[in-house]
């Protein structure tokens, strides 16, 4: 793995892991996946470490997502299992974070998209800043929500869930709040202090409480949710409800006309995808089963045609002019993606 991707260190009993590519916005490569498994498993046991910390390098974010882009040239060559590799070793650092089992942190700012909420999501100790913008955008690419961030909308509000992840629409700090994708608002002049902060806390007895103290300490008013307040007004009845159902009842509030346009333009075979998988998460309520239904979500999705094709218009040729395939709703075949769905 190339330093250049990826940097490692420890700081007191802090083992820092920076997100270093910040020309993709710290995109994940595979190396990148690879690195941070080996350091957390590295530190698992290692008494000198008591705790870690995710950062992103660059100006630009946190993290962008995963490597979707390499995803798709295996697929288009013919080897589909090569991207299936890759996002299973992505889903595993992903049930690596959440179950870790010294305190994992948190601290981002700006960009935090798709595979960037499946690090920081699943930490145990959440920090952003004001300028952050939160997304979960693979409706654009004819994928899904994926990384396990199904179970962690699963603990909010379904009308929240549902047009956040179906919507790919990025949010601020406070609605991320909201959403339970983050703890804690920071000022960003305090961003950089607080990494020797939490260096000093990771050495104290009792490292998760020295953390949640600190986050008290530091924990600004993040202003404004418009976005979840928006949501709020659906008033979603699941047991009525169709993929196709929720999106004319967005379409029937005017505070959601821009959020509403934004769902006329994605894969109609991801919204159902998505839609599907948001309500298993619910019953499924764990974030390793979450992953697990990922898994074979990910080897169903990846293999029709959306998926090329969305990734193709938002980040290769990015004409933003997909053509999706079927166009719509009624068009999805849903039996293979409800199998992987529902599982046996």
């Amino acid at each position: 793995m190339s330093n250049e991707e990826l940097q490692i260190s420890v700081e007191g009993r802090l083992g820092r892991i920076a997100l270093n590519r910040p020309r993709a916005i710290n995109a994940l490569s595979l190396e990148m996946i690879e690195g941070i498994k080996a350091a957390l498993r590295g530190w698992a046991e290692d008494p000198a470490i008591g705790a870690v910390l995710f950062t992103g390098n660059g100006e630009k974010g946190f993290c962008s997502g995963g490597d979707v882009r390499a995803a798709r040239e295996y697929v288009i060559a013919g080897r589909p299992e090569l991207a299936d590799s890759y996002f299973a070793a992505e889903y595993e650092m992903n049930g690596l974070i959440a179950g870790y089992g010294k305190p994992t942190i948190a601290l981002t700012h700006g960009v935090v998209m798709g595979g960037g909420i499946g690090i920081a999501g699943h930490c145990r100790f959440r920090f952003t800043q004001p300028g952050a913008r939160f997304a979960m955008p693979e409706a654009a690419i004819g994928f899904f929500s994926d990384v396990g961030a199904n179970a962690i909308l699963a603990q909010t509000e379904l009308d929240r869930a549902l047009l956040f992840l179906m919507s790919g629409v990025s949010v601020g700090a406070a609605d991320a709040l909201k959403l339970g994708l983050a703890d804690a608002a920071i000022r960003p002049e305090a961003a950089a202090g607080l990494v020797e902060v939490l260096a000093q806390a990771a050495s104290a007895p009792d490292p998760a409480q020295a953390i949640v103290l600190l986050m008290q300490e530091q924990s600004i008013d993040a202003g404004a949710t418009p976005f979840c307040d928006a949501a709020d007004r659906l008033q979603t009845e699941p047991a009525l409800e169709s993929a196709a159902a929720f999106i004319a009842r967005a379409r029937g509030l005017a505070e959601l006309d821009e959020i509403s346009a934004l769902l006329d333009t994605r894969s109609p075979t991801a919204l159902i995808a998505i839609f599907y998988a948001q309500l298993r998460a619910r019953e499924l309520m764990s974030v390793p089963a979450t992953l697990a239904l990922d898994l074979k979500l990910a080897h169903e999705m990846i293999r029709r045609p959306d998926f090329a094709e969305g990734v193709r218009a938002v980040l290769v040729d990015k004409d933003q002019a997909p053509r999706w395939s079927p166009a719509t709703l009624e068009g999805v075949e849903m039996r293979g993606i409800l199998a992987a769905i529902e599982g046996p």
